[in-house]
């Protein structure tokens, strides 16, 4: 559990708007906190069974909230993740470059492959009109 100190701050640095305390974000970002709390309390007590779980239900908890976040607004969901600097950012944007590289990659080819028929589509048309002039003479 969070003091009611550390709450009211993480709730002030991650509303939205005025009164804001229950939004995704503010919700993620409490969760986060109580992770890492809980993570501390783990490595002095090893054998505590009973926060270990609760730990696994908090980080499920957050994992089913940034789902929700990145579907409803992907760029509060980047922006959280690297504020939080949460694991899950750094693959997921890890990911984006990569889909990125791979839809510029494809243009390039599909480009390549307009270029290339337009070519090929010149080449046709010169060869037919001197043909054509051919066959006039």
């Amino acid at each position: 559990m969070l003091d009611k100190k550390t709450k009211q701050r993480v709730i002030g640095k991650f509303k939205i708007h005025e009164t804001d305390t229950g939004s995704s974000q503010v919700q993620i970002a409490i969760l986060t906190e109580e992770i890492k709390k809980l993570i501390e309390h783990l490595q002095q007590h090893k054998h505590d069974h009973s926060s270990r779980r609760g730990l696994l239900k908090k980080v499920g908890e957050r994992r089913c909230l940034l789902k929700y976040l990145q579907k409803e607004d992907e760029k509060a969901f980047y922006e959280l993740a690297k504020e939080l600097k949460l694991k899950i950012a750094k693959k997921m944007i890890e990911e984006e470059q990569e889909k990125l590289r791979l839809e510029q990659e494809l243009l390039a080819r599909q480009e390549a492959k307009i270029k290339l028929a337009a070519e090929e589509n010149s080449e046709e048309i010169k060869n037919k009109s001197n043909l054509k002039k051919e066959d006039e003479k």
